[in-house]
């Protein structure tokens, strides 16, 4: 009786275990707290339009498949009832410090009014 307790309890120890495993943080991003773009487009860093624009203003951009928008804005937000409006492409990036003008770490959004 007592090695079958033994062997209960080893074997649910086991199971906390393997169940209790190693937590991975994920990454907050801006979108988190709100800060949503409306981009006219959103292409990788190494398409050569967003190279040569990168390269004018001085930005390096890490990785060619780093996407990218072009011309963002604020997404802005109509009157009663009138919801979002996006007529390009709303993004959410990660570092807007062109003003706008290239916005990079751009995630494609989906927003439901």
């Amino acid at each position: 009786m007592y090695s079958l307790l033994v062997k209960l309890f080893a074997f649910l120890s086991l199971i906390v275990f393997v169940a209790a495993g190693p937590l991975v943080a994920r990454q907050t991003s801006q979108c988190n707290t709100g800060n949503i773009q409306c981009c006219k487009q959103v292409q990788t860093a190494g398409s050569p339009g967003v190279s040569t624009l990168a390269g004018l203003l001085g930005i390096v951009l890490n990785g060619l498949d780093a996407p990218v928008g072009i011309q963002c804005s604020p997404l802005t937000v109509g009157g009663i009832g009138g919801g979002a409006t996006c007529t390009a492409q709303p993004v959410c990036c990660e570092d807007n410090a062109q003003g706008g003008l290239i916005s990079v770490g751009c995630i494609p959004i989906t927003i439901i009014l």
